[in-house]
Parts: C-alpha cells; sequence; structure tokens
C-alpha cells in the first residue's frame, strides 16, 4: 500500500454535526411561508447536494423563478446568523485531525455547503488544521463534479492520485470517482452505512480510529 499525501473531507455530517441548525434554518423558512415543517430524518435526506436542492426538497417544489431565489438567499442569510447554535465537531474528530497532521497528511475541506458559511464554520472549528476550505458558488461546480476536490488538490500541490475524500453522502463518491480519487465513507453521518454500501461505498470507518487507519494505511 502506498500512503496517501493528503486527505479531503466533507463537513456537513463528516467533520461537524451540523444538522440541528440546518434543519432548524429550512423550517424557519417553511414554517414562515406557510408550509409544513419537516423532521430531522428528512432533512438528512435532502442534505448533500447544495443548498437550492435542499430549499427545493424541503419545500416540495411549490416555489419557482424569482419567488424561489428569494426564498434561497433568505435561507441562506437565515442559516449564517444561525448555524452555530446546535453546530459542533463530532467527538473525536479535531484529535484525528491533528494526528494525521502531525504524520504529514496534508488536510482540505470540500463541501456543498455555500463557500462563506463552510470557510467560516472550518476557521471556527478547524483553524489550522486544514490548509483550505472550498465551498458552493466560488466559481466551481459543485459535488458530484470534480472541480472543487482537483482545485483543493492542487492548492495543496498534490494529485488526485495522491488525495482521499472522506464523505458521508453517495455524492460525495461519485465526486471522488469524477476525480479519479479513492474514497472513504463514515457511517455517523446523512445516510448511513446502509445507504453508502448501496450507493457502492467500498470503504466505510465506523469510528474515528479506523477512519485515521484507514487515511494512513493508503492505498490498497
Amino acid at each position: 500500500m502506498r500512503p496517501y499525501g493528503g486527505a479531503i473531507f466533507d463537513l456537513d455530517g463528516t467533520l461537524l454535526d451540523t444538522l440541528g441548525d440546518l434543519a432548524d434554518s429550512m423550517n424557519y423558512i417553511l414554517r414562515k411561508y406557510g408550509l409544513a415543517e419537516r423532521t430531522y430524518r428528512e432533512m438528512a435526506d435532502f442534505l448533500g447536494r447544495g443548498s437550492a436542492y435542499y430549499l427545493e426538497q424541503a419545500s416540495g417544489g411549490v416555489w419557482r423563478g424569482e419567488i424561489f431565489d428569494e426564498r434561497l438567499e433568505e435561507y441562506k442569510k437565515w442559516y449564517e446568523g444561525h448555524m452555530e447554535e446546535k453546530t459542533a465537531p463530532f467527538c473525536g474528530c479535531l484529535e484525528m485531525l491533528e494526528e494525521l497532521g502531525k504524520k504529514g497528511i496534508r488536510r482540505a475541506v470540500v463541501s456543498n455547503k455555500f463557500d462563506s458559511a463552510a470557510k467560516e464554520l472550518c476557521r471556527k472549528h478547524f483553524g489550522k488544521r486544514l490548509e483550505c476550505a472550498l465551498g458552493e458558488g466560488n466559481g466551481l461546480r459543485p459535488k458530484p463534479a470534480a472541480d472543487m476536490i482537483l482545485a483543493a488538490a492542487e492548492t495543496m500541490g498534490l494529485t488526485p492520485a495522491d488525495c482521499v475524500f472522506v464523505g458521508d453522502t453517495e455524492v460525495d463518491l461519485a465526486a471522488a470517482q469524477a476525480a479519479g480519487m479513492d474514497c472513504i465513507g463514515v457511517d455517523w453521518g446523512f445516510r448511513g452505512r446502509k445507504r453508502l454500501e448501496e450507493a457502492g461505498m467500498e470503504r466505510i470507518a465506523e469510528n474515528w480510529a479506523e477512519l485515521e487507519q484507514m487515511i494512513l494505511e493508503g492505498k490498497k
């Protein structure tokens, strides 16, 4: 096996437990405009493909055109003002990132969360533990396109073959495959082990120690 030079992580559901703030913010918009609120489980199924997809699914597709765009901007603004109420790193996340750094593994985040929120959350929770963070709306196509993953690898001075992408959804797997990059799933995120296995994820970590070991072991 050849060690990886870098690990690129999804953010929501992978490094950060963000479901509470994401769901509460969306339910605020739904409630404000007379639509039924959604459960956290429903919201988790809608997440992973960016804010517009999230709003469309949560609202049942009732808004179109300018109205949809207005609701989307309102959601983003509300979320940015309330994204720190329940959000926190998953237990063990910070220690794993630090250990990877000590062992020379470069680290970055690529998220379909809109860029300003992704960068702010990474700055606050991870600081120098990450070399870069990229989010939706930065001029690059979001996942499952490979653009942001390839840009993160390039920023770290690495090739796709040098890196592994770590995520919790089928979208993350598709993006890694599009980038020609290995992928490791985590079973504590938005989809769970069964859904990841059904999507074709071959390596799935049950905890941070196992994930760290998989990253350090490198390519099979």
